[in-house]
């Protein structure tokens, strides 16, 4: 995560870098410096999960009675002090990361591994030192947020950039996370979460200013740096020749220093004392050996500039450049147009500021030059409020607008750094809305569309066949963005949930047909219980048909989406090509407009049949809906769970059905002190494969215009890891199942109704459920799982 080797540097060789801070002194600072203004702080999502899960338990499956309640507590310390906290969560994989991702994923499995060979040698957790995360819990943390009352976003793209604008663009006190990137940004104070006392409010923030006063450089340096060091999108190796003949040819190696620490020093000396001496005059790719990795290099510097922002190492102007400080451009694309922008002096900066008008409210926005920084920042009104917001601020302001006509359409192509697609892009118009959009402002402002890019640099444009050059000048293409789905009303209520962290899934695979899930915990050797990824397959297939509606009727000729599950066996090279799976919905499957849009009281029947249809459990739905909340989506569940893995036994059920009943009457502080006998390895995988399930439930829901409250399968109301373990264990022991209830009676009819649903449904679909002694070893892993009869679907 971040940049290759800079972590370490700063905490070995630069450590005047790190300042310990006190975010409560901060705050106040930032009321007195900027009155009616609340200090709000951007927290990285993340890289904040192994911070905010303090449970010592983390084996079985999540604690999440006791995370929910580690979570309400760090809200309640920051709004103590009268902190705002915005959450960001990562909404998907770039194509220029997805190397890097498979990378980290084949190195969890090894991780894996091992904690599934210690636990079976010891019968108990391994230590902190093999923590790993419990399954979904980036996808139950969005949740737990919002129920906390807090603003979760989720981004269009990897979410280090967003956090990064949105910092800059609204004047935040700083940015919560631990991700050497945010060192490379241009943007407001990085302070990291590992060092967070949560007591005392006091952390370290890194300061860029100081690591580049110890470098040499300035912080327009930093991206190239970070490119030639190596970071998510410039895989290490690229550059590896380049930083060892920088490194003989440095005279300063200090033999205090590691290896990584002086290679650093000597790529910074590169730069600043020949790199520089050239800066303007000769383009990059003659200053450093890029050869065919030319493209991919500049993406990756472009990867660093936030709204507003150029990099002066993009030096080569394309042709027929009309900057906005010599004379009258024409803001539009379009020939016959040619609008004038006048221009405007402030009185303070002495610069002339442009004027223009923003396409959708007709309104004129104007330049002003911010006091403190002194940086031009364009301003607009907001139509709904009318208020002036910054659109984009930008250090070094004194930034041209770049313009060329391309040579093959006549038109003129405006050039400036976009916020959705971390490079400079063209005004043109979006896929979804039809309209122009201006990538400076922040969604949340204007509610329009990004425009987003593919992984070749190939951007949006009204007119697929036009051309044009990126900043260094390379002559790339731009061509038609292609969704899965062609209706845009449809897309933008999808993309709306996306953003606003309501959904999980369904906007990725309506916008791009590929999809994502990380490593769970499950047992190579262990093949009796299949992988959650194909268990759950046959699900996720009639999602895809009910979300790309044109595949309803002819599934044949519908394209695959692309899967990139983690299951043991998989080496990653490629997705999954998934194909949608038809449904039977009792009076045909409803389309998306009737069950997002659709506000009639009858339509709730619909989504809820709908929803039980891509479960295939649609001749259950009587029987489920006498289940009260929250245990109707864990019928529902389990139903499905156990029709699909006939290695699942009675007493596995009966375990999964005392845990969530006896953990309504549990406090936190009675699920802290509950410690399981021993460490089972079935029962860590059953824990996991359970929570895949819930998290499937959401992606369900989700899609089916919520039937459901979330709140009915979040899983701090219906499991808890370590009780779960104990009731498996009992049951194994073959304990009564008053045992299981422990002793309580009206605990003891529930049960039996909620066996009986579970049993009835099954039978439906020729499924006993029998006890382990009816059905052999399987516990010893005799049945075995081949991957491909999981594919069958």
């Amino acid at each position: 995560m971040g940049v290759r080797g800079l972590q370490g540097f700063v905490g070995s060789t630069c450590p005047h870098i790190c300042t310990v801070v006190n975010f409560k002194e901060l705050a106040e600072h930032h009321r007195s410096k900027y009155p009616g203004c609340t200090p709000t702080i951007v927290v990285d999502a993340m890289c904040c999960l192994r911070y905010w899960y303090t449970p010592d338990s983390w084996i079985c499956g999540g604690q999440w009675r006791e995370y929910f309640s580690a979570l309400r507590d760090f809200v309640k310390t920051f709004t103590a002090v009268g902190i705002k906290l915005i959450f960001f969560f990562d909404g998907m994989v770039e194509q220029d990361k997805r190397d890097e991702w498979v990378k980290r994923r084949l190195k969890n499995n090894r991780e894996i591994s091992r904690i599934f060979h210690y636990i079976k040698s010891h019968k108990e957790q391994p230590g902190r030192n093999m923590f790993f995360i419990p399954s979904g819990l980036a996808v139950f943390t969005r949740f737990a947020l919002k129920t906390l009352g807090q603003e979760t976003l989720c981004s269009l793209q990897e979410a280090d950039y967003e956090v990064a604008s949105y910092g800059l663009q609204h004047n935040c006190l700083g940015i919560l996370g631990e991700d050497t990137d945010y060192l490379i940004y241009d943007t407001c104070p990085y302070f990291s979460i590992s060092e967070l006392c949560l007591e005392s409010l006091d952390t370290i923030m890194l300061c860029r200013e100081k690591l580049c006063e110890s470098l040499g450089l300035c912080v327009a340096d930093l991206p190239l740096l970070a490119c030639l060091l190596g970071n998510d999108i410039i895989p290490e190796g690229m550059f590896e020749s380049f930083r060892y003949k920088c490194l003989s040819s440095y005279t300063s190696v200090k033999e205090n220093f590691d290896k990584k620490g002086n290679i650093i020093l000597a790529v910074s000396d590169h730069i600043s004392k020949v790199l520089h001496l050239y800066q303007g005059e000769k383009k990059l790719e003659e200053l450093l050996p890029l050869g065919p990795n030319k493209a991919l290099f500049y993406k990756g510097m472009a990867s660093y500039l936030l709204p507003g922002q150029k990099s002066p190492w993009f030096f080569q102007k394309p042709k027929n450049v009309i900057t906005l400080d010599k004379q009258v451009i024409s803001m539009s694309s379009d020939p016959e147009s040619r609008q004038e922008v006048p221009m405007c002096t402030d009185p303070e900066s002495r610069q002339e500021a442009p004027m223009c008008t923003d396409p959708e409210s007709r309104q004129e926005v104007s330049m002003c030059t911010d006091p403190e920084s002194r940086q031009e920042v364009p301003m607009c009104t907001d139509p709904e409020s009318r208020q002036e917001v910054p659109m984009c601020t930008g250090p070094e302001s004194r930034q041209e607008v770049l313009m060329w006509t391309d040579s093959e359409s006549r038109q003129e192509i405006i050039m400036y750094t976009g916020h959705e697609s971390k490079q400079e892009v063209p005004v043109c118009t979006d896929p979804i809305s039809k309209q122009e959009d201006s990538m400076c402002t922040h969604p949340e402002i204007n509610q329009k569309l990004p425009i987003a890019t593919d992984p070749e640099f190939k951007l949006i444009c009204t007119n697929p066949e036009i051309k044009q050059e990126d900043p260094a000048n390379m002559g790339l293409e731009i061509k038609q963005q292609v969704t899965m789905v062609s209706d845009t009303e449809i897309l933008k209520v999808a993309r709306a949930h996306h953003v606003q962290a309501e959904s999980y899934l369904v906007y990725n695979i309506m916008s791009s047909g590929e999809i994502e899930c990380s490593n769970t915990l499950e047992d190579e050797l262990d093949q009796a219980l299949p992988s959650q990824a194909f268990i759950y397959r046959p699900i996720r297939q009639r999602v895809y048909s009910l979300l790309l509606e044109n595949c309803q009727d002819v599934a044949s000729t519908c394209p695959a989406v692309k899967e990139w599950f983690v299951y043991p066996g998989n080496p990653l090279r490629h997705p999954d090509l998934v194909r949608p799976l038809q449904m039977t919905v009792p009076g045909g499957t409803p389309s998306l407009r009737i069950l997002w849009l659709n506000q009639e009281p009858e339509i709730q029947v619909r989504r809820l049949d709908t929803l039980l249809a891509c479960f295939n459990l649609a001749s259950s739905r009587e029987e489920l809906q006498a289940v009260e909340s929250p245990f109707q989506a864990l019928c529902c569940l389990l139903i499905y769970l156990f029709v699909q893995v006939d290695t699942l036994c009675l007493e596995d059920l009966h375990a999964f059905i005392a845990q969530a009943l006896c953990l309504q009457g549990k406090s936190t502080s009675q699920l802290v002190n509950l410690q399981p006998d021993y460490i089972n390895s079935r029962a860590v995988q059953l824990g996991s494969l359970l929570v895949r399930g819930l998290t499937t439930l959401v992606l369900v829901n989700s899609a089916c215009g919520f039937p459901w409250k979330m709140s009915d399968f979040m899983p701090w109301n219906v499991f808890d890891g370590k009780l779960f373990h104990q009731k498996y264990l009992q049951s194994e022991k073959g304990y009564a199942v008053e045992v299981l209830l422990e002793q309580n009676r009206s605990r003891l009819t529930k049960f039996h109704n909620l066996k009986a649903v579970v049993c009835k449904a099954c039978m439906k679909e020729n499924r006993r459920i029998t006890g382990r002694v009816h059905w052999g070893s399987h516990h010893a892993g005799s049945r075995q799982y081949e991957h491909d009869q999981w594919r069958r679907y």
